[in-house]
């Protein structure tokens, strides 16, 4: 009888084991997959994804003008939806819901998707204000518009990769022509540039105004007094109140935005250089370039940091906020050089 209870307990305290250690092995994996798809993804050459996609078409030697800024939108997308763990805003498993600081990422990325496919929709494939709108682009951005966190019935995945393929249906009609007229039309012009660098102006601001809030020792903000914040929600402009829970969430906000927006002025600095270097324009989104590169500079500290002042930890959110300040104020020279005659 006390045998066959001692062969019961050492049974039970082997089962007990194996859960124990399967248990071990699928938090190791989870931790493992989570660091990966928790990464940033890297920088891409503009250029040389436009050249892969004309390969697919055959059609290398044509790109006109427009092609490389079309294929930057539709490859930021790309990597949105095919980065290491996919597109995790929507995840509802682990170790994807368990990963905060990727979506946060991911939104940042898609504001600036959006905002450049609506300028290339409205200003820069049009040719004035009565001109008809094109056919693919009037489908390609109202489904970059989608819900970002749809799980299914329709995914955002599935949404986002229609968009992917009606920018890549005007690009193939931006190749090509019926007659003698071309299918597809892109206008770098001043006053098209001028509109697109208005909305990036207040998204800029918008971000530095956010990361600044994030600074330790006030939640509203550096050097704020109690009396200032009053008069701000008095005219109606409230200054937001950042926990710490959430300095992370706009900083990793903001990083996604630099990156989409560093690819996004890089594709403008080669389909616009004519009316760039006609305008002496090159330095200034040459300044908003470098200045969102170091913005990207690779993170070394486990968790964002929020030092005060001078002291001994850096502050992650004020570092950002300063490139992106800069970027900004780039970007205001280049709207009054753009709308200057």
């Amino acid at each position: 009888m006390a045998a066959n209870e001692t062969m019961q307990d050492i049974k039970s305290k082997g089962i007990l084991w194996g859960f124990g250690v399967l248990g071990i092995i699928v938090l190791v994996v989870l931790i493992i997959l989570g660091a990966w798809w928790g990464s940033e993804p890297g920088q891409f050459n503009i250029i040389d994804e436009a050249e892969k996609r004309a390969k697919e078409t055959h059609d290398t030697e044509n790109k006109p003008i427009g092609y490389v800024y079309t294929n930057t939108l539709a490859h930021i997308a790309e990597v949105l939806l095919h980065k290491p763990g996919g597109y995790i805003t929507n995840d509802v498993g682990p170790p994807g819901v368990l990963l905060d600081n990727v979506p946060n990422w991911e939104f940042g990325a898609l504001v600036m998707l959006r905002d450049a496919t609506s300028a290339l929709r409205n200003h820069f494939a049009r040719d004035q204000s009565q001109s008809a709108e094109d056919p693919d682009l009037a489908v390609a951005e109202p489904y970059f518009y989608f819900e970002n966190d749809s799980w299914a019935l329709p995914s955002t995945e599935a949404e986002y990769q229609k968009g992917v393929e009606a920018l890549h249906k005007y690009m193939e009609r931006l190749q090509h022509y019926g007659g003698n007229i071309k299918q597809a039309q892109f206008y770098s012009r001043a006053d098209n540039l001028w509109q697109y660098t208005e909305v990036v102006i207040k998204r800029l601001g918008g971000l530095s105004t956010r990361l600044t809030a994030n600074s330790s020792g006030s939640n509203y903000g550096p050097g704020l007094t109690d009396l200032e914040i009053e008069q701000a929600d008095k005219q109606g402009t409230p200054i937001a109140k950042v926990t710490w829970l959430e300095i992370d969430d706009v900083f990793y906000e903001a990083r996604g935005a630099s990156w989409a927006l560093l690819h996004i002025l890089r594709a403008i600095k080669h389909d616009f250089k004519d009316i760039l270097l006609d305008k002496r324009a090159m330095r200034t989104v040459d300044i908003m370039i470098k200045s969102l590169e170091n913005s990207l500079e690779p993170i070394f500290s486990p968790m964002i940091l929020n030092g005060d002042g001078y002291g001994l930890f850096a502050n992650y959110s004020l570092t950002m906020a300063n490139y992106i300040a800069r970027a900004n104020a780039a970007a205001l020279d280049l709207r009054d050089i753009m709308n200057r005659g």
